[in-house]
């Protein structure tokens, strides 16, 4: 079974940028999209932003023009670069891959991010 694994959670001070990474531990084919979510506590699961293998993104309002999703469809990988930090993006962060040949979501354990002085 393929898993996805994301790195790069941690504190960070508002306004401060940081970068998340995720990887899967082996192949996924037929790729669709790959995106970045996020919980908060007492918070339901939001998509921060996707990037589909036609090469468009999308992204949530929240987060338009600070959050920059990038990776790689063919290696399965992606990043969610962070910018202008608000106390308000603290949560949980995952990972997922769309496969669209079996219309399957793989999701990562999630990575927390904390934006506190």
């Amino acid at each position: 079974q393929v898993q996805l694994v994301e790195s790069g959670g941690g504190l960070v001070q508002p306004g401060g940028s940081h970068r998340l990474s995720c990887a899967a531990s082996g192949i996924i084919s037929s790729v669709a999209s790959m995106a970045w979510y996020r919980q908060a506590p007492g918070k339901e699961r939001e998509e921060v932003a996707r990037f589909r293998n036609d090469g468009s993104t999308n992204y949530a309002d929240s987060v338009k023009g600070r959050f920059t999703i990038s990776g790689d469809i063919a290696k399965t990988t992606t990043f969610l670069h962070m910018d202008a930090l608000k106390p308000e993006d603290t949560a949980v962060y995952y990972c997922q891959v769309h496969q669209w040949s079996t219309g399957q979501f793989f999701w990562g354990q999630g990575t927390q991010v904390t934006v506190s002085s």
